[in-house]
This record gives C-alpha cells, structure tokens and sequence, in this order.
C-alpha cells in the first residue's frame, strides 16, 4: 500500500498516489470548514516527511502541532483505516520545529526590512501608488547611501532623514511630500500595534533551517504558529509571501527532482489574494511559477477555489476538494467553477458530487505519468499516523527546548545601521551648529575688544598716554613683549558651562573676603565655587596679603571640584583649606602671569571700585602685550 516514490492519499476506486517527482508541481486542498482539509494537510505532510523532504505549514487552528507526538489510533482512524484496505497503518510520530513570529509559541522569526523589499512592505501598510512610491524612493536612498534597513526604527529614522531633505531628495529622486510620509509613519505605527517589530529585525531567519531532516532522513516538518497572527491578516499573508520570495531567491535551480526540497503550505490562502493589487498577484504567479524549477512545492489551502486568482490556480496541478455547500446562487455559482477545474469522470456528475461529499471525503485528481492530470476520483482519504488534534502548552514547550534550532533566534541583535548613522548624523550636525553658535559668538566679543580700546582703557587707568603705551607696543615683537605669554585670555573662546561637550575650562576667579558687604560677598562666593565645581570646572586663586576667599574655594571642594592657589610668600593656609594645591611666586608679574597661563579665562567677584580697576588694568596689559605696571597696580584680591 505504501510506497517510496508516492504518497499514499486514499482510496477511491483505486489507491490515489501522489508521485513525489511531481510534488514540485503544486497543489490546492480545498472545502467548507469541517469537512476534513486539516487532517487532508496533515495526511500529505507526514507522506512528505517520510520521504525525507521538509515540510512548511501554517498551523492556524493548532491542530496541526499534533504530528510532533506519537500517535494513538482512535476509533475513527482504525475503522477509515478497515474501509480503505490501508494494511499498512501504524501509529508513528514526526520531526517538527516550532515557529512563532510573536516569539511566544515558537522560536522567533524575524526578516529585515531589507529583505522584505518596498512592494511587500506597501502590501503590507496598505498604501496606494503615490505612498508606494514614496517608499520605493526611501530604499533607493537606503541602497544608494549605504543604510542597512534592518528594523522599524530604521525605516523611521530614514523617512525622517527624507523629510528633512525633501527638496534634495525630490530634486534627485522624485517628489517626496511631507503628506505622503506621514501617512506611511501613521501605517508603519498600525503595524507595529499589530506585533510587526517582532518580526522586523535581526537575527533573519536562514532558509536552511527550514530544510533539515532528522537522523532517520525524515524531513523536519516547521510549523509556524498562526491562530493569534491570523488577527493580522497583512502581516499573515506578507509573511508567507516573503517566505516564498525568499526560498526562490535561496535556493539553486534543480529542474525536476526525484522529489522536492521543500514543500510549502499557505493555509487560509485567501488572506494572501483579498483586495490585493494585481502587481502583488502577477508577484505570487511569477514566483508560484518559476520556484518550481528550485524543487520547492506549493500548496494552498483554502475554502473555495474561487478564492484563488485564474492565473495562479492554472500553476497548481495536484488537486483535493473536499465538501462545498451551495445555498445561494453565488455558492452554486462556486461549485460549479470548482467542478470544472477537475478533469471529468464519466462515472458521476462532479458539480453533483461536490457537494455531497461527507467529512473525510474528497475529489482527488493528481498528476500521473507524464504530469498528466488523473481523472477525479470520489476518495476517502486515509487517517494520519501521528497524533490527530492540537498538543499540551508543555508538549509544545518540551519540543521547543530539544529543538535542533534552539538558542539560535532567541536573542535580538541590534547592530549599527540606518537608525545608528542617522542619529550620528544629527548629533554632529547638532555640534557643527553649536560650535557655529561658540564661534559667532567668540567673534563678538574680540570685536568687543579691539586694540584701540584696550589701549584707552590701561591709559585711563594707569595715567599712562595712549599714543605712548601704543607706540611702545608697536616697537616691540611678538617674541619680545613682556607679556605675549598671556595672550590666551582675549583669544579663549567664550565658555558655555553648560555645554557637556567642552573640555574643563580653567578659570581664574578673583575674589576676596574683605569688604563691605561680607555677609552678601561669603554667599555669593559659596555660590560661585559650587557652580563652578558642578560644571566640572578648575578653579585658579590668586592670593595675597594674607586675603584668602575660603568660602569660595571651600564650597567649590565641597562640591566635588579642584582648587589651585597661586600665592605670595605672605599666604599661610588655614586647617580648612588643608590640602589645597598652592604655589608660591614672590613677584606680583610672574604671578598674574603664571595665572594668565594656566587658566582660559578670568572670572571677577568685585568688592570694590579699587580692586575692579586693578584688575582690568592688569588684564588690559596682558592684552596688549605690554609691560606689567608697576607700584600699586597689582593683581587684586577684592576683584
């Protein structure tokens, strides 16, 4: 009864066979719901499996999961088993690997963005021509720039990236609208409300998973849960389109093969053709029919043949019809297109037949010698071997863990690609407009301070004739001014201490607790250490004549920052400041020029009207290169 090189199927007026050399030619199980085209689908999947090719079906309803137990006949099975004459039946139990594109009830199927391509995608989002469009251009951008499109974060971040280049983009590429790329967000968002983020991503599935077999050569029959991803029908269909896509563009031609490589089920195939666009239809003809030359089976199953578009059921040879019921004229309508794709038996009226068909009864007409379609057969398909009907949540789980795949898709790998560049992009070209920001303003303020003014300045200051003060200046080189080594403050960019992208700035605070005001003057420095030191700032203190601004320095230490003092000989520390880095220098130039070069920029906390002059008229010196003046006009601890 059974044989190598066939599938036994059932028994009409003789045993119907399906030959496995045509098992690449496809195949249509059809009938009303309960009329037997599960246990049908599962009867040629375990055929399949025996002859050691692999096996892909949907399990929509879960009933399928039964073929991965050892089977238990039933009452039914044994006496269909008796009708038919199948001498040869036995319990027997399958290979299956479990799939989940929820990653819930299986391993984890996902696919790239990439792979997935924008006609399946705008299949998927539901778009017309000119969102189509749209997308087509976002991947022509993707593929001419180098952005791996691998999740939806990336197909965001990219249709952003469009967005904001929409003139460049449309001038190169066509017209991008802002419009069109809302619309495709608000689909992309429907989709992944749906559990598509699930799905979009790394690590892709590898088509040679779904092509193992077992260590006694039976092919592995990969089950892909389906109940709770037939709430999104989209998803469903496109899934099982990319699947299909993806095993033409994999696998190597084979012509026709002793027996296929793969056999592929799409249950519920009406999901895949429901409103579709015909570029989608022509899609699923042209890959129905060139995927055959790569040995790889395909199989609908769905209610009506109807439900199938002319040019793709021409594809499909191998056919099984199981009950239609005609009530209405449309049904009676169906029932006669369905009899007509058989080729006829004299012995009965098939559009009669059809529809009195009973549960485990079919009309079978399968390819013969030569790929000649058999003339239909009444047939009562046989019983499968495994278990009939859906297994334990633990049975599923225990299969799921001794899966020869297990561990390999459970992680998500989220590498570098079009999100990652994208936002490197923005955050440089952020920084680029901030230091843009620092530069213009830098500009500002050295035009604040031209020479001229400078000059005026230290002469109102120390009494000194501008004419004469600019006229040494220009009699000096660069190399010879007294003061050229302090040149860095006038030309350090302006600190923004709140920008986190700045190197720590060291700043020369002049400050002093002597003074009207004292009270006012302790909180003001307390406050000023504290800020500076939270804003990862070096603090420079000049100190002398025994004036030391301790809250200052004690509230910027407390706050976790670094304090240095440059001091004259007159300095003792107090238990306080215990610790505090100092370095003595005697004379009052090579103080203020010791400050001048360890710090950015000068920061004044003014106590008096004196001590603010005295440090301008040292800063203004340094500024112009001058000699530092002498006698009273000293760095001042009041500033």
């Amino acid at each position: 009864m059974l044989l190598d090189d066939k599938i036994y199927l059932g028994q009409s007026t003789h045993p119907e066979y399906l030959a496995l050399k045509y098992g690449n030619r496809h195949g249509l199980v059809t009938g009303a719901t309960g009329t037997g085209k599960t246990v049908t689908l599962q009867v040629m999947a375990e055929g399949f499996s025996s002859a050691g090719v692999p096996v892909f079906a949907a399990d929509i309803k879960g009933d399928l999961s039964g073929v991965g137990k050892m089977g238990k006949a039933q009452g039914w099975q044994t006496e269909r088993a008796t009708a038919i004459g199948f001498t040869d039946f036995k319990d027997d139990v399958f290979p299956v690997i479990f799939w989940d594109l929820f990653g819930r009830r299986g391993h984890p199927i996902r696919a790239t963005i990439s792979e997935m391509g924008a006609l399946l995608l705008s299949r998927m989002l539901e778009l017309n021509d000119t969102r189509e469009g749209v997308l087509n251009i976002a991947f022509k951008v993707a593929d001419d720039e180098g952005l791996l499109l691998l999740d939806l974060k990336d197909l965001r971040a990219l249709l952003v990236d469009l967005q904001e280049r929409a003139k460049e983009i449309s001038t190169r590429y066509g017209n991008v609208s802002t419009a069109s790329i809302g619309s495709i967000q608000r689909a992309l968002l429907v989709l992944e409300q749906q559990g598509a983020e699930n799905f979009f991503g790394e690590r892709a599935l590898d088509i040679a998973d779904l092509m193992r077999t077992d260590r006694d050569g039976k092919g592995f029959i990969s089950i892909p849960a389906a109940d709770e991803l037939m709430r999104a029908p989209r998803l469903y269909a496109t899934f099982l389109l990319w699947m299909l896509s993806e095993l033409f563009e994999a696998l190597p031609e084979v012509g026709d093969p002793d027996k296929p490589k793969l056999v592929f089920f799409f249950d519920e195939a009406h999901l895949l053709f429901d409103d579709a666009p015909k570029v989608l239809v022509d899609k699923v003809e042209q890959v129905v029919r060139l995927v055959r030359s790569k040995g790889v089976g395909v199989y609908f199953v769905t209610q009506n043949p109807v439900d199938i578009p002319e040019t793709v059921l021409a594809q499909l040879s191998n056919r099984v019809q199981h009950a239609l019921r005609a009530y209405t004229p449309r049904e009676q309508k169906a029932v006669r297109v369905a009899a007509d794709t058989f080729r006829p038996n004299p012995d009965f009226s098939t559009a009669e037949v059809i529809t009195q068909l009973g549960i485990g009864e079919a009309l079978v007409s399968l390819l013969e010698d030569k790929g000649v379609p058999s003339m239909v057969g009444r047939t009562l398909i046989r019983p499968p071997s495994a278990q009939v009907g859906p297994l334990l949540p633990e049975e599923r789980r225990a299969i799921i863990a001794n899966s020869p795949v297990a561990g390999l898709y459970d992680t998500v790998i989220d590498r570098d690609s079009a999100f990652e560049v994208l936002a490197a992009k923005a955050r440089d070209k952020q920084l680029a407009e901030e230091r843009q920001q620092v530069e213009d303003e830098r500009s500002k303020v050295e035009r604040t301070y031209q020479e001229p003014k400078a000059t005026r300045l230290h002469a109102a200051i120390t009494g000194r004739g501008g004419d004469e003060f600019a006229g040494a200046h220009r009699c000096q080189s660069t190399g010879e001014r007294a003061g050229a080594r302090h040149s860095r403050w006038p030309q350090a960019r302006p600190l923004m201490m709140n920008d986190n992208t700045a190197a720590t700035p060291v700043l020369a605070v002049f400050a002093s607790d002597k003074g009207p005001g004292d009270a006012e003057r302790a909180s003001l420095m307390s406050q000023t250490g504290t800020y500076f030191a939270r804003r990862r700032a070096r603090i420079i203190c000049p100190v002398e004549k025994g004036v030391i601004p301790v809250p200052l320095i004690t509230a910027a230490r407390a706050a976790g920052g670094h304090v240095q003092l440059i001091a004259d000989a007159s300095i003792v520390l107090p238990s306080a400041l215990a610790g505090v880095a100092m370095e003595v220098i005697a004379e009052p130039a090579e103080r203020i020029g010791r400050v001048a070069q360890l710090a950015d920029a000068p920061v004044a906390l003014p106590g008096s009207l004196a001590s603010v002059s005295n440090l301008f008229g040292v800063w203004t010196a340094v500024r112009a290169g001058a000699e530092l003046p002498g006698g009273d006009a000293q760095p001042a601890q009041g500033l």
